[in-house]
């Protein structure tokens, strides 16, 4: 046993300080092992793309054979490697494609009987880490886009079910105005249909990163000059292309130095997470005892507290806040390095961008898995709600009396404030200083009464959930491209 205050052998992160993630989908498809095996992925794939072009040229160069290109896959199994040695070599090199690459190639060789010189041809460590890093992001979005369209499906259903439920509409913390229960629903799901959509384009525009030492794929094409190949600039890019397609990414030029792919990604695994957020803080207020419209999910074991067994604790909420406020420093990383990305490769901006990417895939598939749970389970009590509408009394609709009646009282909008101001202080209904100070034929009892119904003044609250149902049933999403086979 170890002694108190040493430190466990393993150096995993399971997620034991970040529960919003915590064994998730997104733990598992952001884990070193995952990284690790994309960029394995990476380079097979670049070795199977150079088989499949053989005899590309008038000159039959064969870049490399079809054993190669299996062997190449055999070796592409991250279960096989030592993730604790790769990461003790890391530093010597400055990324963990130096080390692994050394590895791989050995395991290639060994696997063909002989070095195979196809392994990260005309490559350089920034394509294939950058090409692993979008598969990552692309495969942990899979999961993370279809949590988010669970929720948002929760959520429409129960903005329909309670599309007219009368609620009150807080302002600074404040009563405001009547709206409905269904409404407040409603816009957290046009917030996660905005995001989902955003952040399906963006990983569907992910491209290939293959640029070689500088980004000019210079090594590739004078390999292939000298192999013989006919026009070795347009083969060069047309092996780019084909990489591109093995691996289900988009082409593109090099973009060493040009990072948008990746901060779309970025803002838009951000904007994920914050409108998780907007539902989550939410919750937190209205699920307080006091308020008492929401609840979370209620299951045994979940939300317990260590010293009161009373509580109950919004735990999904919470999780999916702290979420909230920790991807916004991530994103701005992101963005500060993409301004920093000197020359033709950054000197130490590109780097800054790692932990900041898969800490917001992290953040952003586990607040859509809690959002899931939060949203498939989430209690709501429309009769709380309508009694809370009620706390005020008649003062949430001195807006519509002020509109009304104003003409019709001598001093105009400075008497109706008057009256607003006195109901408060005194406890007196609005509506019955209004009754005194309104002649009943100018209006009556009954127009009176309607014209104090919370219900009569939801604007257009109600045709609003239903067209942000609408909107989120009729909503066809960029399909992702599935990553071919690689072997």
């Amino acid at each position: 046993m170890d002694p108190v205050g040493k430190a466990p052998s393993s150096s995993a992160d399971l997620g034991l300080l970040s529960p919003v993630w915590a064994a998730t989908a997104a733990a598992e498809s952001t884990s070193d092992a995952a990284v690790v095996q994309a960029l394995l992925d990476v380079e097979a794939a670049w070795v199977a793309v150079q088989a499949a072009a053989a005899g590309h040229a008038s000159s039959g160069m064969e870049l490399a054979g079809a054993a190669q290109a299996a062997s190449a896959a055999q070796a592409a199994h991250a279960a096989d490697y030592d993730l604790g040695s790769l990461a003790q070599r890391t530093p010597d090199g400055g990324n963990v494609l130096i080390p692994l690459l050394k590895d791989y190639r050995a395991r290639v060789a060994a696997a063909h009987g002989e070095p195979v010189t196809a392994v990260h041809r005309g490559a350089t460590s920034q394509d294939v880490i950058d090409t692993g890093l979008a598969l990552v992001l692309r495969r942990a979005g899979e999961t993370l886009l279809a949590d988010l369209e669970a929720a948002a499906d929760a959520l429409a259903t129960l903005a329909a079910k309670h599309r007219d439920d009368v609620a009150i509409a807080r302002s600074l913390t404040q009563h405001a105005l009547p709206v409905t229960v269904g409404h407040r629903l409603a816009r957290w799901v046009g917030g996660i249909d905005a995001a989902r959509v955003r952040l399906s384009q963006a990983l569907a525009a992910l491209p290939v990163q293959w640029g070689g030492a500088a980004g000019t794929l210079a090594s590739l094409v004078d390999t292939l000059d000298r192999g013989g190949v006919q026009q070795p600039v347009e083969a060069a890019l047309s092996l780019r292309d084909a990489l591109a397609t093995q691996l289900g990414l988009r082409t593109a030029d090099s973009w060493h130095t040009q990072r948008s792919f990746f901060l779309a990604v970025g803002s838009a695994l951000t904007l994920a997470v914050e409108a998780a957020g907007k539902v989550a803080s939410d919750v937190l207020i209205l699920a307080r005892p006091e308020v008492g419209e929401l609840a979370e999910p209620q299951k045994p074991g979940k939300g317990g507290s260590s010293a009161m067994p009373h509580k109950r604790n919004p735990v999904l909420s919470v999780a999916i806040k702290e979420a909230a406020l920790e991807a916004p420093g991530h994103v701005s990383t992101l963005f500060l390095a993409a301004g920093q990305a000197v020359d033709e490769r950054p000197d130490g901006a590109w780097h800054a961008e790692w932990p900041a990417l898969r800490s917001l895939a992290r953040l952003a598939g586990g607040s859509a898995a809690r959002l899931r749970q939060l949203a498939e389970g989430l209690q709501v009590f429309p009769q709380r709600a309508s009694e809370n509408v009620g706390l005020f009394g008649d003062l949430v609709l001195s807006e519509r009396l002020a509109a009304r009646l104003s003409p019709l009282l001598p001093g105009g909008k400075a008497d109706l404030e008057a009256m607003t101001a006195r109901a408060i202080d005194t406890g007196v209904s609005l509506g019955s200083l209004v009754r005194s100070a309104v002649p009943e034929a100018a209006v009556s009892d009954n127009e009176l009464a309607s014209l104090l119904d919370p219900s009569g003044y939801l604007g257009v609250a109600g045709a609003e959930v239903d067209r942000a149902v609408a909107r989120h049933q009729d909503l066809v999403l960029t399909h992702l491209p599935t990553p071919q086979p690689l072997d």
